[in-house]
């Protein structure tokens, strides 16, 4: 049985924990979209793991790990996560496999980058500023270097050429030469070559195998590129189409979907966020669930849970089941709020609108639960849960239509329920 794991809302929802609980059921883990903006944080006995392009599943041994096509990869960032890892004693060994048809970010990607959000002003996205979207924007363009461009040929050379040719009639305060960057993509494809193979042909002979494969997803789905709050979303889809495209396997092999949300929300950068806290509980949910970006460091956004993000995320997806993450983070609270509406210009929805400016107006309409005094913190047992939690759970369930087969109740690994009687406890065996 082959399984993606993706977000449910505007990402950072606790992915890399998930993934890393699963990966033991697995024999592959594949990574689908997205770059280095991307920030998998997993605890595992006190040890803080931050994985940004290699698929979470690389700190279990025997597991191989692949990215796919739809990957941008930076060959620095790669490196530099690579030799990280290694002085954690997690050596990737053979186990990590790259695409050759994957995209590649250049160092004029950052610049325009950088170049692009400052010119929009009022009106910026919000992005990490890593030369995601301008990468995508080769890609799309048919301009794009990919790992199997990476040889001395003149092909190469010419793509190069023209690339920074092109950047350098934008950015006309300082000149990058092409010679440089050329010289250091050989380098680079040097060292990338004994991880570089055919992902997707790799995918279908291990299914073919019978080898169970869990597909791993970043960002969320409210980030999707055409299904999230456009324009202020990232530059790949981080729904469930990502992962037949960027990785060049067929939607029939896969089985089963798992969303990933919070007991609460967070969003980092600009874009319409309805449930917003921006008093003493926003800052407290930011505090206790130390909400700052695993890439960037940049404080995290919250709100109350919004169950019509979520519904959206399902149906969108096809979502059999989420994980509940962080919902030790609520402990203590008087109450709890669910948004299961909006109301706008004197309408009630139950839906998402498709532009970002309805969904800036609305105001969500809650239902406000109690709070449990009782910690969550490392309960393993569902039953062990408080009364009031178990009823927010439950209640959760209702507005999403999907259960809750995961639950979060600390950072580390161990501080985990696994709901084995719902449709994806069988995920876990």
């Amino acid at each position: 049985m082959n399984i993606a794991v993706l977000g449910a809302q505007w990402g950072d929802e606790g992915k890399g924990k998930i993934v890393d609980l699963l990966t033991p059921h697995f024999r592959l883990v594949a990574r689908y979209q997205g770059g280095h903006n991307a920030g998998h944080t997993v605890y595992v006995e006190g040890r803080k793991f931050v994985l940004h392009l290699i698929p979470s599943g690389i700190l279990h041994a025997g597991v191989r790990c692949l990215i796919g096509n739809g990957v941008v990869i930076d060959p620095e960032a790669l490196f530099r996560e690579i030799d990280e890892l290694a002085s954690l004693g997690i050596d990737v060994g053979d186990r990590l496999v790259i695409s050759d048809k994957a995209h590649l970010i250049l160092p004029y990607h950052r610049e325009l980058d950088v170049l692009s959000e400052a010119r929009r002003g009022e009106r910026k996205i919000g992005t990490t500023s890593r030369g995601i979207g301008p990468a995508y924007e080769d890609k799309i363009g048919r301009r794009g270097i990919r790992v199997c461009d990476l040889v001395d040929t003149p092909e190469l050379a010419e793509a190069v050429r023209e690339n920074v040719h092109a950047r350098n009639q934008i950015i006309r305060d300082t000149r990058m030469e092409w010679q440089a960057v050329y010289d250091q993509l050989l380098a680079h494809g040097d060292r990338m070559r004994r991880w570089t193979a055919d992902v997707s042909l790799l995918l279908d002979e291990a299914v073919r195998r019978g080898d169970r494969v869990l597909i791993e997803g970043a960002q969320g789905t409210m980030l999707d590129i055409d299904h999230g709050t456009y324009p202020y979303v990232t530059s790949s889809n981080a729904s469930i189409g990502g992962a037949c495209t960027g990785l060049g396997l067929p939607p029939q092999a896969i089985h089963g979907v798992l969303g990933v949300a919070k007991a609460y929300l967070t969003r980092v950068g600009e874009g319409p966020l309805p449930t917003e806290l921006h008093g003493a509980i926003g800052e407290r949910l930011r505090e206790t669930g130390q909400e700052y970006g695993a890439s960037t460091g940049r404080p995290r956004r919250c709100g109350w849970f919004d169950a019509v993000a979520v519904r959206y995320a399902v149906r969108v997806n096809g979502i059999n089941a989420l994980a509940l993450t962080k919902m030790d983070v609520l402990d203590g609270l008087p109450s709890v709020d669910i948004c299961t509406g909006y109301r706008v210009d004197g309408r009630t929805l139950d839906a998402l609108p498709a532009d970002a400016r309805t969904l800036a107006a609305c105001t969500p309409i809650y239902e406000t639960w109690p709070g449990w005094s009782t910690p969550t913190r490392g309960v393993t047992r569902f039953e062990d849960l408080p009364v009031e939690a178990r009823r927010y759970i439950a209640r959760l369930e209702e507005v999403t239509g999907v259960p809750m087969a995961v639950i979060s109740t600390g950072s580390d690994r161990a501080e985990t329920i696994i709901r084995r009687d719902t449709i994806a406890g069988r995920w876990f065996s």
